[in-house]
């Protein structure tokens, strides 16, 4: 039956192209490659400092401590800071779902529900709807600043970048031309790129990949299992390593402990709704064994983070999940108003619009905590298969050739949501975008160090304190 209301006609792929290059007069390519902070730039120990406000009190320390182990540590703990100087900037006015901490090592290998090993980006706690470029901006950015620390020269950190930078435009335009299921089922199976990158690795490379893979497979719910729990009095709980994991039973009272575990119960309880129905009840075949919490990342350091140990047929049969707060995206006072009322949600979404394949267990709630105070939190596997890049033993070709994949990668997830026409054609078959965005890169990290430099400044004179663990 007809719909009594016509729907209002879609662009033309044609017109979609055009809006993309009449983008170029608001933003001209070029123009990304300045970066002047203005004058009344904010104190980024001042960003950090309103962003600790609601953290755990006693962890906050520990966030500091790991952002002053390098000008890299520090960029990866600064989503807040540079979120204020994209923000002030110029814009194309394309929008796409954003990571919005799109850093080289925010991307790695991890689990399909088919049981396929595959490259993604795989964090989102900073997700919004936003410029497209802001997330290639920072992935750019990341580049640079990993780069100067392994000690590659101004020429080839360039190299590393404009090649990350050209992957996204060359994917970007790729995807322009394919049809929208194609896009949404498109994915970067890790077998299948090893296979088309074998000729630019050499034999030790290829070793490294491999075992690189084979590490990503192990490192699931059973190593977890056997690394973070131990037996006590005949039953299986969490294994203390404070102050990075706490289990219940050293956190608190045991009446307080009683009351935070009944809650984290009904946390997990009630996220259960958020899931499908068939996942739902593969939860409901696991109870809840213990909990702790865990200090996680950098960035996130201080944000209350729990691990629960979930048990099914028996104490051979774990399931380990992790709660974590979601607080506000750090893209949000530079952007328009997120669609959901629950953080939690808004991560989860941004995630399974970003993402081609997902956890099945990825959910949200929102749940009271020991101080009373309601908090949002989004629910997934604590692992399920896992790898992580190690830019720190990269070569620059090795780096580049990274680089280049989460490019590509990136531009797969901002393919799903945004105008992929639009973008590819604002971008164009040269590369003034990818020289532009190297020459920001190298400015950015320019900056970076001088705010590294001022977090440290601040910690000695005692503005905030740092701790290491």
């Amino acid at each position: 039956m007809a719909s009594s209301s016509a729907q209002e006609p879609r662009p033309t792929p044609g017109e979609r192209a055009a809006c993309g290059k009449a983008a170029r007069h608001r933003m001209p390519r070029s123009a990304h490659a300045r970066f002047e902070p203005p004058a009344d730039r904010g104190d980024p120990v001042e960003i950090l400092k309103r962003q600790s406000a609601d953290r755990v009190p006693e962890l906050v320390p520990i966030r500091y401590g790991r952002m002053l182990e390098s000008p890299f540590a520090f960029y990866r703990g600064a989503a807040a800071v540079m979120a204020a100087d994209l923000g002030a900037r110029p814009t194309t006015g394309i929008e796409a779902q954003l990571c919005g901490d799109a850093h080289l090592l925010n991307f790695g290998l991890f689990a399909s529900p088919e049981r396929h090993l595959v490259f993604d980006v795989n964090d989102f706690d900073e997700t919004l709807p936003g410029p497209w470029e802001w997330d290639v901006e920072r992935l750019a950015a990341s580049l640079a600043v990993a780069g100067r620390e392994n000690g590659f020269s101004r020429k080839r950190r360039a190299d590393v970048v404009r090649g990350s930078v050209r992957s996204y435009r060359q994917a970007m335009r790729g995807f322009a031309e394919m049809r929208n299921l194609d896009v949404w089922y498109a994915h970067f199976d890790a077998e299948r790129l090893r296979v088309l990158f074998a000729d630019r690795l050499g034999k030790q490379e290829r070793h490294r990949v491999s075992r690189a893979m084979e590490t990503a497979r192990h490192r699931d719910h059973l190593q977890a299992f056997q690394r973070l729990t131990t037996v006590v009095d005949g039953a299986r709980r969490i294994a203390a390593d404070p102050p990075l994991l706490v289990p219940l039973s050293d956190l608190m009272t045991e009446d307080r402990r009683a009351e935070l575990e009944e809650r984290l119960h009904l946390l997990v309880e009630a996220y259960g709704r958020s899931l499908a129905s068939d996942r739902r009840y593969l939860l409901s075949r696991f109870r809840m064994a213990d909990a702790a919490r865990k200090v996680v990342g950098v960035g996130s350091v201080g944000t209350r983070c729990w691990i629960v140990l979930m048990l099914g047929r028996d104490e051979d049969d774990p399931l380990f999940l992790q709660a974590k707060e979601a607080g506000p995206s750090v893209l949000a006072p530079y952007t328009s108003p997120s669609a959901y009322g629950n953080e939690g949600q808004r991560v989860v979404c941004g995630q399974r619009l970003m993402q081609a394949v997902g956890d099945i267990l990825l959910g949200w709630e929102r749940a009271e905590g020991i101080d009373g105070r309601r908090r949002d939190f989004y629910v997934r596997q604590l692992r399920d298969w896992k790898g992580s890049a190690r830019p720190e033993t990269m070569s620059p070709g090795q780096l580049q050739l990274y680089g280049e994949l989460c490019g590509a990668t990136l531009a797969r997830a901002h393919a799903r949501s945004g105008d992929r026409i639009a973008i590819a054609a604002y971008l164009g078959g040269g590369e003034t975008f990818d020289r532009a965005a190297a020459e920001f890169a190298e400015a950015y990290a320019d900056r970076n160090e001088l705010d590294f430099r001022a977090l440290g400044e601040a910690v000695r004179r005692g503005r905030v304190a740092a701790r290491r663990a």
